[in-house]
C-alpha cells in the first residue's frame, strides 16, 4: 500500500464521520447520503468518481424540486427512500414534481437510473379514498401505535389514501395534512363509492357529545359515541330519531335535536364573527391535547380549526400554517405588539399568533394561535379552552404575559382565498357533476 493510500484509509473514516454528523442535523441528510454512497463503497479512492459527481447533481436537483413543490412535508412529499434490496428511489405526492425531476435529469445529462414513484401507490388498486368510521380518529406522525399524535379526523371525513405500511395507511385530510392512520379507523372506498357517498342525503351532529343507538330508544344498546362535526348518511326518520348509516354500513338511531341537515349546513352564507365565537365558546373547558381537533381534546390550532369547520369552513391545520393565509391585520409597531394599534385594528373573529416566551422577534416561529373576541380578549386552548386578555389591568391577563404576539390574520371576508375554503366548494366534499 502506498503512503497516500494508507493516509486515505486512516483519514477518510474521520472525514466521513464528521460530514455525517453535520448533515444528520439537517433535513437534507437523506439527499446528501445519496451523494456519499460512492465514497462509502470505496473509501480508498482519493479522486471523485463520475458516479459521485452525478449523484451530487441528483442531490442538487432533488433539493430544488423539494423547495419548489414540497417545501412543507406536512402537506406534500418529495423524498428519497430505499427499497427492500437497498436500491434508492424518490417518492412524491406531486405529479408536477415527478415530471420536473425527470426532465431535469435528462437536461443535466445524468445517466444514473433514479426512479420516481408517485402516490397514491399502485399497490392500493382502486381503493384510494376512505371515510372515517369512528367518532374521532387519531392520525399519527409514523405508522405505529406509539408515534406522536399529528392530528385527528371526525366521523365521515373524506380522506385520500396514499400508501399502506403494515396495518397503517398514509392519508391526506381535506386540509391537506399527510400522516398515518390505522386501518380499523376507516372504510376504504373507490372513486365511484366516494361519489355515491357525496350524492347521498347526510346529517351533521351538532351537540358537543352524544351517542347513536341500536334502536330509536335512548335506553337501547349504544352503537357508538358521537362528537360535534360527525357526518352520517341519512336513511329515514323514526319516533323522534334519525336512522343513520355509517361508512362501513352499520346503522343506528340519533335523536332529531342533535343533528342538522348536511345540505342546509353547506349552503349557509359565509359565517359572521358571532357564529364563529358561538362555536368557540361551546368548547370552553375542553382539555388541551397535542394533535387534538375535537371536543374530546384540542390543541391551539385544532381549536380554531374546529370553530371554523362547524361554520362550514376548512382552514389549515397548524398554527404555523394558519398564519400564512388570510388578510394581514396590523398589530405591531417597530416589531413589537402595540396594544393601542391592536385594539384599534383587530375585529372579533380574527386570529392572533404568538411565539413562546417574551421578547421574541416578529419573525420568531409561531407556536400558538387564539381567536379574538373583542375588547382585548381572546379565546384559546392553553391547558384547556379559556378566555384571556391582552390588557395588563385585566384579571385574565396572566397567560398573555408569557407569550409574544407576532402576527394577526383576518379570515372572515376572505373565504375562497388560498387556504380558506368553503366545505361546499371543497373537492373532498363536492359532487363531481359532469
Amino acid at each position: 500500500m502506498s503512503t497516500n493510500s494508507f493516509k486515505a484509509c486512516i483519514i477518510y473514516p474521520y472525514v466521513l464521520a464528521y460530514l455525517l454528523i453535520i448533515y444528520m442535523k439537517s433535513n437534507k441528510f437523506s439527499l446528501f447520503f445519496l451523494f456519499l454512497l460512492p465514497f462509502i463503497s470505496n473509501g480508498q479512492n482519493q479522486t471523485i468518481s463520475t458516479d459521485s459527481i452525478q449523484n451530487k447533481k441528483i442531490s442538487d436537483i432533488a433539493g430544488a424540486i423539494t423547495k419548489q413543490y414540497a417545501p412543507d412535508k406536512r402537506t406534500a412529499i418529495f423524498q428519497l427512500l430505499a427499497d427492500s434490496t437497498g436500491n434508492n428511489y424518490f417518492e412524491t405526492t406531486e405529479l408536477k414534481a415527478a415530471q420536473k425531476f425527470s426532465d431535469s435529469l435528462v437536461k443535466a445529462g445524468i445517466k444514473i437510473k433514479t426512479p420516481v414513484q408517485t402516490l397514491p401507490a399502485k399497490s392500493l388498486g382502486e381503493k384510494i379514498f376512505a371515510l372515517v368510521n369512528l367518532s374521532v380518529v387519531n392520525i399519527r406522525s409514523n405508522p405505529k401505535n406509539a408515534a406522536e399524535l399529528a392530528t385527528q379526523a371526525l366521523l365521515g371525513t373524506p380522506l385520500d389514501i396514499l400508501k399502506k405500511d403494515g396495518y397503517y395507511y398514509l392519508v391526506r385530510t381535506p386540509d391537506g395534512y399527510i400522516s398515518w392512520l390505522d386501518a380499523g379507523a376507516i372504510s376504504l372506498k373507490t372513486a365511484a363509492e366516494m361519489e355515491s357517498w357525496k350524492q347521498k342525503d347526510k346529517l351533521v351532529f351538532i351537540d358537543d357529545y352524544g351517542h347513536a343507538f341500536a334502536n330509536p330508544d335512548r335506553k337501547s344498546q349504544r352503537v357508538s359515541d358521537l362528537v360535534m362535526g360527525d357526518i352520517l348518511v341519512s336513511d329515514s326518520k323514526q319516533k323522534g330519531f334519525y336512522k343513520v348509516i355509517y361508512p362501513d354500513g352499520r346503522t343506528a338511531f340519533v335523536p332529531h335535536e342533535q343533528m342538522i341537515d348536511y345540505s342546509k349546513w353547506l349552503k349557509k352564507p359565509s359565517p359572521n364573527p358571532e357564529q364563529i365565537i358561538e362555536i368557540a365558546k361551546t368548547m370552553i373547558g375542553v382539555p388541551y391535547l397535542w394533535g387534538g381537533t375535537s371536543v374530546k381534546g384540542v390543541d391551539c390550532s385544532g381549536f380554531t380549526k374546529t370553530a371554523f369547520f362547524m361554520n362550514g369552513i376548512v382552514i389549515p391545520r397548524d398554527a404555523s400554517q394558519q398564519v400564512m393565509v388570510g388578510e394581514t391585520v396590523s398589530v405591531l409597531q417597530n416589531g413589537r405588539l402595540n396594544l393601542e394599534e391592536a385594539l384599534k385594528n383587530l375585529k372579533s373573529g380574527d386570529l392572533i399568533f404568538f411565539a413562546s416566551g417574551k421578547n421574541k422577534t416578529p419573525d420568531a416561529r409561531v407556536t400558538h394561535v387564539a381567536l379574538y373576541l373583542g375588547n382585548g380578549e381572546f379565546i384559546h386552548a392553553s391547558g384547556n379552552v379559556r378566555i384571556s386578555s391582552m390588557k395588563p389591568d385585566a384579571l385574565n391577563y396572566d397567560d398573555f404575559e408569557t407569550r409574544t404576539v407576532v402576527a394577526a390574520r383576518r379570515y372572515l371576508g376572505n373565504v375562497g382565498t388560498t387556504g380558506i375554503q368553503s366545505i361546499a366548494k371543497h373537492p373532498a366534499y363536492l359532487e363531481n357533476n359532469p
